[in-house]
Parts: structure tokens; sequence; C-alpha cells
């Protein structure tokens, strides 16, 4: 039962952000019906509260009886977290326009949460980190087959975008692993 509430959040955080894989007519449809704004803000709403599910639902089952599936080796936890810089530099990518990694990949922002995902799986034997960073990984391949689908955003990328996303990726994440990972996650992964 203590995995229940973090199942339960993956659900409505994921699913919300899988409306226009799953059910883009039924999305289309909403938008039409209430406008565009009320949509986003009833959409901003349903994210929020799966959000809150869901780390919440991870504090619970961490806390709990947490259930141990495998032990990886400690070695890995160091190579895994460079894994995460790649993914904060997309990351940035996905909100820096005219960058040559929109342009060549077209979604960033998935390739940063399937790098993420990947990294924390493969460090995290827990059965609450193989849910949430399984159902991310997951999710993030699912979306990013369908968007590869779609239409690619049209024009091609510049370099000071892209050498931003870079500089700017790499500071944030150095901020995030070598101080606010251990603030935060009480985890430090070089320490």
């Amino acid at each position: 039962m203590s995995h229940a509430w973090l199942v339960l959040g993956l659900l409505v955080f994921l699913g919300g952000h899988s409306l226009r894989v799953f059910a883009p007519a039924w999305r289309d449809a909403r938008v039409a019906a209430m406008g565009e704004k009320p949509f986003k803000a009833v959409y901003s709403l349903v994210a929020i509260a799966g959000f809150v599910l869901l780390v919440w639902g991870y504090a619970q089952a961490r806390g709990g009886e947490p259930v141990l599936l495998w032990v990886p080796p400690l070695g890995l936890r160091h190579a895994v977290s460079l894994l995460t810089l790649p993914a904060f530099i997309l990351l940035v990518a996905a909100y820096l326009p005219g960058n040559h990694f929109k342009a060549r990949l077209g979604h960033p922002m998935l390739l940063a949460v399937k790098l993420w995902a990947l990294a924390h799986l493969l460090v995290n034997g827990w059965l609450h980190g193989v849910l949430l960073f399984g159902g991310f990984l997951l999710w993030a391949i699912v979306c990013f087959r369908a968007a590869r689908r779609r239409a690619p955003a049209p024009g091609g990328g510049r370099w000071l975008p892209t050498i931003a996303s870079v500089v700017l990726g790499a500071v944030l994440w150095a901020g995030f692993v070598f101080h606010l990972h251990k603030l935060l996650i009480g985890v430090a992964p070089f320490g």
C-alpha cells in the first residue's frame, strides 16, 4: 500500500502530460470547448496535483517499508552522475530558441528526461525508485516516439544559443550535483 500513492501520482502527472499522445482528439475538443487559457489552467492544476501526489507517495514509500530489488555497484554512482550532465544541457536547450540541439533533435526535453531517468534507474535498486524513474523513462520513450512522428520544427540552429545551452546547462548541473541534490534529496552524488 505504501507505493499506491506514488503510482497514483505517476498516473495523474504523466497521464496529464500524455494527452497529446494518447488522446489528441479529446484534448483538442476540450481546448475548443473550454478555450485555451481555461484548459491550461485545469491542466496545470492536474499536473500540480499529480506532482504533489508523486512526491508525497515517493516520500511515503521511501520512509515506510522500502523494498530492495537489487544493490547497484557503488562505483556506478559517479559514472551515472555524469550522465545527468547532458540531461541538464538538453533541458536548457529545450527553452533556448534557435539552438542546434532543438533543430537537430527536435525534442531535447524528452531526451533530457530519458537520460535523467535512465541514470537514476541504474543506481536505484529500491522499488519506489524503479517505479518513479522507470515510469518517467517509459513515458519519455513513448512521448519522444510520438513527437518524432509529428512535423519537425522548421529552421536550423545558431551557435550562440547552442553554446549558451551547454554553458548554462553545465553550470546548473554543477550547482545541482554538488549542492542542491544533497539538500533536496538527501543524497550527495559525488560525496
